[in-house]
């Protein structure tokens, strides 16, 4: 599948099929929205947001989740917020999410399955990864909203003029439902 990608991508720009897309670093709408890695939101959300190539920084993982208050995901939305001109954060789960069913003892059978050994698995234990939150799912959409909400509303280092707001997208219809921070 590489190779095909990689064929593809070589005739695009030869065709010059990158002109349409040109703009800079700072996003139009000065808005950063974190959401889910989903396959089905790659063109419904910006489809169902009115967002065009410029127009927003997107950060994807699995779930829409903050999992650390100091790793990769608010880092990315530090550098939006300070270096890009971001106002505004929009953290959208959305229906049927596969983070939802995630278990971490499956993942962890799944990873002992593909050749990871016990031996490296106790080994990370051991050196703190916890298993069950870093690979485990949660239980509803609306709660991890919140929790991620909750991390980004209260962090130290969010400027408070920044809004931050959070929804559920339908992942059919692309419809948005407000989830208010507790």
């Amino acid at each position: 599948m590489i190779n095909n990608i990689l064929e593809f991508n070589k005739k695009f720009v030869e065709e010059k099929g990158y002109e349409k897309y040109i703009t800079n670093k700072y996003p139009n709408k000065k808005v950063a929205i974190l959401t889910c890695m989903d396959t089905r939101l790659l063109e419904l959300l910006p489809a169902a947001l009115g967002l065009k190539n410029g127009d927003a920084k997107i950060i994807k993982n699995a779930g829409g989740v903050v999992a650390h208050p100091f790793g990769s995901v608010v880092q990315s939305l530090m550098v939006a917020i300070l270096d890009l001109q971001v106002e505004d954060v929009m953290v959208i789960g959305h229906t049927d999410c596969g983070a939802q069913s995630m278990d971490a003892q499956k993942m962890l059978g799944k990873l002992k399955e593909r050749g990871i050994s016990e031996e490296d698995i106790n080994l990370l234990h051991y050196c703190g990864v916890d298993f069950d939150t870093w690979l485990g799912g949660f239980d509803c959409v609306e709660n991890s909203v919140k929790n991620t909400l909750t991390i980004l509303t209260h962090h130290p280092l969010i400027p408070k003029d920044v809004t931050i707001r959070g929804f559920i997208m339908d992942s059919i219809t692309g419809e948005l439902t407000s989830v208010e921070c507790d």
